[in-house]
């Protein structure tokens, strides 16, 4: 049987007690005019003997956060979603009846209030309260006040409680939906429609990871919960769309840190008839709008560094990046594998079997060697074949696609390709994908013939990115674990 603690059963009686008096602790509708920063801002300038003059009247609502209860007239503070404002009630405004009323409020509990907007000599907006009326009795303690919640892995489980106490986050919290919205805008402003495209799949296609696993009764078939959004939207620009995005959930069954969460939120975007060079403008502009229309400034903290977004971004192939760092030309056209596997000994890194390929190994000297250097925002470009399967071959050297990587303090923020619309290529990738999978690459992609199909209708040459969007939050928030900027992220069991 539960337990209460000695506040809690104490709440409760006052529950009964609020009953008793024909009042539900549980409260109804309360029609409130004003938010308290709305009034705190308005009459922030006034002086206090100028109140005496005027008659302004607010009814706000909200949680009770502190009290100081006095013998006939008290203060406390009430917050609601825009801030918090300071209450003044009186016996003699509101009668003994509602003060005594008044006086069996707990921090907590949520009430409303009708009154007049005064501001006391020290110089505070406050309300005369002139009608009280409760609303909700909290049956739980808040934690106490100059603590707050402590346990941060608390603080995600119980957000709500976060939410409550911690004025961070609830600001990460009303800010992340207005970068989305920016996002949308920025979009819309340049052609794009928003789209929907399926959660569940039967296909492992559009990026290396590995799923979660559903059921579907009706048909007796496992599926998959999607890990990308690419080849249905790519299906659209076959269907004469051409400029697309969307903004939705993926799910990777993969590990958790401060970076990774398995079900995030992606956004990917195709444009018929634009490359590589058409999506790095579409994203440092957009990433120049946000900070401009939603901050207003250009200068970031993120991952321990200043991070700075005014343009023009450095642009960097792959190669490039790796010969500054090691002085190795992987670009060679001598290079063989053979080579390419010495070097990966010489510099003792470890080549699993089924990244015994040139291009695997390029990617492994990049991770070792260039990614963290990367701190100002930076499109690297030119990768190797055989990590970007879906990606249009570079005319002048096949070992290399057009796909490019925004980085941003060692952190990949986009990924983006000259989109591959080659049917017979595209098969041939697929196909290479399986043969990956037979040597243990449990990413591998699954052979989807439906966009194959779709591939020889006619895609029309375009450009392709995708964005983590909680990422790109965390930078404009400046926060450095993804686990502050959504709002319910996924945690380990309690013991």
């Amino acid at each position: 049987m539960r337990e209460f603690t000695e506040q809690e059963l104490v709440r409760r009686e006052k529950a009964l007690q609020l009953r008793e008096m024909g009042m539900d602790p549980f409260g109804h509708r309360f029609d409130r005019t004003a938010w308290a920063k709305d009034i705190k801002d308005k009459y922030a300038d006034i002086d206090h003997d100028a109140f005496a003059e005027m008659d302004d009247e607010a009814v706000v609502a909200g949680r009770i956060m502190f009290i100081r209860k006095m013998g006939k007239a008290s203060f406390f503070t009430i917050k609601d979603k825009t801030d918090s404002i300071q209450i003044y009630i009186s016996i003699n405004d509101v009668g003994e009846e509602v003060y005594s009323l008044f006086k069996t409020a707990d921090i907590g509990d949520i009430v409303g209030v009708r009154g007049k907007i005064m501001k006391t000599k020290t110089g505070e907006v406050t309300i005369k309260c002139l009608e009280y009326t409760h609303l909700v009795k909290a049956l739980k303690p808040l934690p106490e006040k100059f603590h707050g919640l402590t346990d941060i892995e608390e603080r995600y489980r119980r957000r709500y409680v976060d939410l409550i106490m911690n004025d961070e986050s609830r600001k990460v919290a009303f800010m992340r939906p207005k970068i989305i919205r920016c996002i949308q805008n920025y979009m819309d402003g340049r052609g794009f429609t928003e789209v929907e495209t399926p959660i569940l799949t039967t296909l492992l296609t559009g990026a290396s990871a590995r799923p979660f696993v559903t059921h579907h009764n009706t048909q007796d078939l496992d599926m998959y919960l999607r890990i990308a959004l690419e080849l249905p939207l790519k299906r659209l620009l076959v269907g004469g769309m051409e400029a697309v995005y969307e903004i939705g959930r993926v799910f990777r069954n993969e590990g958790m840190d401060t970076k990774h969460n398995p079900e995030f939120t992606l956004m990917e975007a195709y444009l018929a008839y634009s490359d590589l060079e058409g999506m790095m403008d579409l994203t440092e502009k957009m990433f120049q709008t946000i900070a401009k229309d939603v901050f207003n400034k250009m200068d970031y903290k993120f991952g321990g560094y200043d991070i700075n977004l005014e343009g023009p971004w450095k642009r960097i192939s792959m190669t490039e990046a790796i010969k500054e760092q090691t002085g190795i030309d992987f670009k060679d056209k001598d290079m063989t594998l053979e080579k390419a596997l010495d070097l990966a000994s010489e510099h003792h890194i470890e080549v699993q079997e089924h990244e015994k390929s040139f291009g695997h190994i390029v990617n492994l000297f990049f991770e070792k060697y260039v990614e963290e250097t990367l701190i100002q925002p930076t499109f690297l470009y030119g990768h190797p074949i055989e990590i970007s399967p879906l990606t249009k071959k570079n005319p002048e050297d096949p070992r290399f696609v057009d796909r490019f990587e925004l980085f941003i303090a060692g952190k990949e923020f986009a990924n983006a390709y000259t989109e591959l619309n080659d049917p017979v290529d595209q098969l041939e990738r697929f196909e290479a994908q399986l043969a990956e999978r037979d040597l243990g690459n449990d990413e591998a992609n699954d052979i989807d013939m439906d966009f194959v199909e779709a591939l020889e209708y006619g895609m029309p040459p375009a450009g392709g990115i995708g964005y983590g969007i909680d990422r790109l939050c965390m930078l404009f928030l400046e926060q450095e674990s993804i686990r502050d900027v959504l709002l319910f992220p996924t945690m380990k069991e309690r013991n």
